[in-house]
């Protein structure tokens, strides 16, 4: 069976851009692009983790009053 797994070669090693394969060894392909492409790692949580947040309070006032925070003075 044929799978495809996104992953970016960076010195050597091998950084994945979503899930890993679930092999221990593997022949694979390498395609390489030619040009200007963002070799950044983007990241992306896991699916597994999906609705399982909860918003506790205001998520836009700071937790602390701004006269105890120092760096202000």
């Amino acid at each position: 069976m044929l799978q495809s797994y996104e992953a970016i070669y960076d010195h050597g090693q091998v950084k994945w851009l979503g899930d890993r394969p679930p092999v221990e060894e593997a022949r694979v392909i390498v395609t390489i692009l030619r040009g200007n492409h963002s070799c950044s790692v983007r990241r992306v949580p896991s699916p597994r983790i999906a609705g399982k947040g909860r918003i506790l309070g205001d998520i836009l006032s700071p937790a602390a009053p701004a006269d105890e925070w120092d760096c202000l003075k």
